[in-house]
């Protein structure tokens, strides 16, 4: 087995794990911080496939942005219950605590293996994986052959908030407006 194989199938299994326990967890926060542990696996798969601008738009958006907004949503609607739990579940923390720290030594051992992030000896790589991945390509790629997805995508996105908080929300009583008695 390759180290190559080896790291791709340790984060393959930290990325899986965490997918699970974000479905499997009662409470909404967990849920939100099991996907941004998700996030910064695919993340590390982006930084060994040599894409560092990828990595770093899939924290700073994702792991950052939208989990922000979700984790906002959340706590502004009070729903961090998802289900009225019967029991406390003794084996959250110890996973999460796991996992991050999988994570964490399986990208420490891939920069110690490697030598760090610099990307491969300039005759080791052709011609396309120079441009390929570069924040000029992708954007001209994303705003030109993949324009209607990057939209769809956005409108997917606000539907889903709007959703949330449609279905989150209670319905309270209407409180009318008492005048003061003109004297």
């Amino acid at each position: 087995m390759t180290l190559e194989l080896a790291l791709f199938l340790a984060l393959a299994a930290i990325a899986v794990a965490a997918a699970l326990a974000m479905l499997i967890s009662d409470n909404a926060m967990y849920s939100a911080l099991f996907l941004v542990v998700n996030f910064a696996v695919v993340s590390v798969f982006y930084l060994i496939l040599n894409a560092p601008f990828i990595a770093l738009v899939q924290v700073t958006v994702y792991a950052g942005a939208i989990m922000v907004l979700f984790i906002f949503v959340i706590m502004l609607l009070g729903a961090e219950k998802l289900r009225q739990p019967t029991k406390r579940l003794p084996w959250q923390q110890p996973l999460a605590i796991g996992l991050g720290l999988a994570l964490l030594g399986v990208v420490v051992f891939g920069l110690y293996v490697r030598g760090g992030v610099a990307p491969a000896p300039e005759p080791l790589q052709p011609a396309i994986v120079l441009t390929f991945g570069s924040p000029l390509e992708i954007g001209k790629q994303l705003f030109t052959a993949y324009l209607f997805p990057f939209e769809v995508t956005s409108v997917l996105l606000l539907v889903a908030m709007v959703g949330a908080i449609v279905l989150t929300k209670e319905d309270r009583p209407k409180v009318q407006k008492r005048t003061a008695p003109k004297q």
